[in-house]
């Protein structure tokens, strides 16, 4: 019998699939494809990567059986927590801008979240400072996956070796969009161990380049770009960083669910969008992969 144990085993196991119909539209050779990261309750790659770092923290025993998660989001990382908190047993307390929307808070709460407001004037440092106070008060376990080295683990475990076996090593280059700073230090750091020729390429908003070092301001791609350089993020196996406007994001994003029907995030086009250019710009880089770590929904 071949029956998963759970249903986090179907989202450790993505597919890459050929953008075919994107590369006839645009006249590029057939060997650009994507890896589908995304699945689950939130529709992005969150929802693995969630579990994933709460199973590495036990394993490492770093989280007790029962003990609070406490964590920074209101995103779709604190939702698909919050699915795996619920999931594995343990309390989860989100901490938050007090300016989260009222029917995104009590999304979380619904999803059996607790939820704990800062003052919005402080920023990401503020909802920081509050969850290590919540530590304090609750002996809790602060994930904090902008800063926890288990977020790029997931990733050699699991999203390296998963591109790795799919292509066979036969690749150019790999195009990350980079969040959290997880996903790209962590596939890089395996590609990189075992294909050091492979190039790695970080994608980020144009209105927002923090990694690149230009202006930092506001965009509409969500899941990129958090306006600073999160401490997840490995420089040293990047080779390139690409910045892609959000209206062209979202352009090819809609473009790639008409060529090839893969239902794209605005993030997945905006890596789409830079793998299209550097194959155009770079004729001895043809073999692509990029990183798709969102979908939408339709109704």
């Amino acid at each position: 019998m071949n029956i998963c144990k759970s249903y986090y085993e179907t989202l450790y196991s993505r597919p890459t699939v050929a953008l075919s119909g994107y590369c006839a539209k645009y006249d590029l050779p057939d060997s650009l494809y994507a890896y589908l990261a995304f699945g689950g309750t939130t529709g992005s790659a969150k929802d693995a990567l969630a579990e994933g770092m709460l199973a590495l923290a036990t394993e490492k025993g770093e989280l007790k059986p029962g003990q609070t998660v406490i964590e920074c989001s209101s995103g779709s990382f604190g939702l698909a927590l919050a699915v795996a908190c619920a999931h594995s047993g343990h309390p989860l307390m989100l901490c938050m801008p007090a300016t989260v929307p009222a029917d995104r808070q009590q999304l979380l709460a619904k999803f059996g979240a607790q939820i704990v407001l800062s003052n919005y004037v402080y920023g990401r440092a503020g909802t920081v400072q509050r969850a290590e106070e919540a530590v304090r008060q609750t002996g809790g376990y602060f994930l904090n996956y902008f800063d926890n080295d288990l977020n790029a683990e997931f990733h050699r475990r699991i999203t390296g070796p998963n591109i790795a076996r799919a292509t066979g090593g036969a690749l150019d280059a790999i195009v990350v969009g980079v969040g959290s700073g997880g996903t790209i230090s962590g596939v890089g750091e395996y590609i990189k161990a075992w294909y050091p020729d492979v190039k790695i390429i970080a994608v980020e908003p144009y209105e927002s380049q923090a990694i690149g070092g230009g202006y930092v301001g506001r965009h509409s791609i969500p899941g990129l770009g958090a306006g600073f350089v999160p401490e997840n993020y490995n420089p040293h196996i990047v080779d390139a960083v690409m910045a892609v406007p959000s209206k062209t994001a979202n352009v090819t994003a809609r473009e790639v669910l008409e060529t090839d029907a893969v239902p794209a995030s605005p993030s997945a086009g905006a890596v789409l969008a830079a793998a299209h250019q550097l194959m155009a710009e770079h004729p001895e880089q043809q073999r692509v992969v990029c990183v798709f770590a969102g979908q939408v929904f339709y109704e």
